[in-house]
């Protein structure tokens, strides 16, 4: 007979509390297979696919996309055994039960799972006229909806064609309902292009006031960043120094380092030249690195550097993490940051490589802006905020010139480090960036 199986919202990275379904893979009837990928969710940290630790055939999509649910909360209903025997017509009550009314089991662990155990909890049902009586749920067909852009899209429940976090960002802000509409990519994905035909009004209409403004719901990437910045702001006592610095003979260094062998196909940036600064100044400031642990009453110190890097993506901003970077040289150094902002550009970068940082570096520069005022990433103590390289008049052997000065700013707990630490690590930073032959006397 049959047997239902409901496949419960995963743990899938260190902290995870909720998460949006993006889209689902699959549909009522499909045949799944043991790790299949059968939908994709939004959390505070990724876009993540799930795969499904058992093979049927599936029966019920419980969440509809675009609905934020818990970790534990049931997905997705799986006839496990759908060759079996018939069950019987009814029941001793005279019914038989509903897929949702099998037991709840425990989802057997999958690679990339957290560990967590969690309890599922039943979504609330809608009020209906009748319940079914039959064992296997009779799909409902949604009538056909007319596509924005002409052609025939997918019913409005349970799949959706498949678009990158951009394109979703993107039909947020114009309005548009991914589920109307048929990519035209390969593999019906939708596009960019997709999204700004189907927002194209047939005709230019006056537009009231009222319709100026837009909401976007506070979720995902954006949510996190939000609480995790509050909880920093009014929990660790922040205190920010800034020191003004003249990094022409690193600028000079990158320049002749560009033609050595060493960094051929290597993009070399300032940003790698401050990181493995950083990297240098923690050794003689270990305070930098360490951590204020509340509840055990202890400050933790840590004897390796995992580089968290700010970056700016079409999800919000993310925080990857270059672990163990005081090991790396500077060609390493490199290396990972590139490979790093690519990935986080791409929306690809996992979950786990964004937790369980030390050390943060804000690269405020890229946008043109000199300094500011960064706030500490909870679980850690300090933050370097990296400003743009300029030309500017600096006086040199008591006389101007122009040289190409950059501007840097520390936030730091003042719980975990005093004034003289944070003062003496700004200014290490400083110096290593200043004459990077400095780093030969650490």
């Amino acid at each position: 007979m049959p047997e239902y199986k409901q496949f419960p919202l995963a743990d899938t990275a260190e902290g995870l509390t909720e998460a949006e379904i993006l889209g689902w893979r699959v549909k009522p009837g499909d045949e799944v297979q043991v790790n299949q990928i059968v939908v994709e969710i939004e959390t505070a940290k990724a876009a993540v696919e799930l795969p499904i630790p058992w093979a049927g055939v599936v029966t019920e999509l419980l969440v509809e996309p675009g609905q934020t649910v818990e970790v534990g909360t049931p997905i997705l209903t799986v006839d496990v055994d759908p060759h079996g025997a018939e069950a019987p017509a009814a029941a001793a009550n005279g019914s038989a039960p509903a897929p949702r009314q099998a037991a709840e089991e425990e989802m057997k662990p999958l690679v990339g799972y957290g560990s967590k155990n969690v309890v599922a909890k039943r979504r609330p049902r809608k009020a209906a006229a009748s319940e079914p009586t039959a064992v296997e749920p009779a799909p409902v067909e949604a009538p056909p909806v007319e596509a924005v852009n002409g052609a025939a899209a997918p019913p409005r429940g349970g799949y959706v064609p498949l678009a990158k976090p951009p394109v979703r960002k993107l039909a947020k802000e114009l309005g548009v309902d991914l589920r109307e509409l048929v990519g035209s990519a390969e593999g019906g994905v939708i596009t960019r292009e997709d999204v700004r035909r189907a927002a194209e009004p047939s005709a230019p209409e006056p537009v009231p006031t009222g319709d100026r403004e837009r909401r976007v719901p506070i979720k995902g990437v954006r949510k996190a960043t939000a609480q995790a910045m509050v909880a920093s702001a009014f929990t660790a006592p922040h205190v920010t120094e800034f020191l003004t610095v003249d990094v022409t003979p690193m600028m000079e260094l990158r320049e002749k380092l560009k033609t050595s062998p060493a960094f051929a196909g290597v993009k070399l940036t300032p940003l790698a030249f401050a990181a493995k600064a950083v990297c240098l100044a923690a050794r003689r400031t270990p305070d930098v690195n360490a951590v204020w642990d509340g509840e055990a009453g202890e400050i933790v110190y840590k004897d390796y550097v995992h580089l968290g890097i700010a970056a700016a993506t079409p999800r919000g901003l993310v925080v990857p993490k270059i672990r163990d970077a005081d090991a790396m040289s500077l060609v390493e150094l490199a290396r990972a940051l590139d490979e790093l902002t690519a990935t986080a550009r791409d929306g690809k970068t996992p979950p786990e490589a964004m937790v369980n940082g030390t050390f943060t570096i804000t690269n405020v520069g890229v946008f043109g802006v000199d300094t500011g005022t960064p706030i500490i990433n909870p679980g850690e103590s300090a933050i370097l905020a990296v400003g743009a390289i300029r030309d500017m008049p600096w006086v040199v052997d008591g006389e101007l010139a122009v040289r190409k000065v950059m501007q840097l700013s520390l936030s730091f707990d003042h719980r975990v480090i005093d004034g003289q630490q944070g003062s003496q690590f700004l200014a290490d930073v400083g110096a290593l960036l200043a004459d990077p032959a400095v780093a030969i006397t650490y």
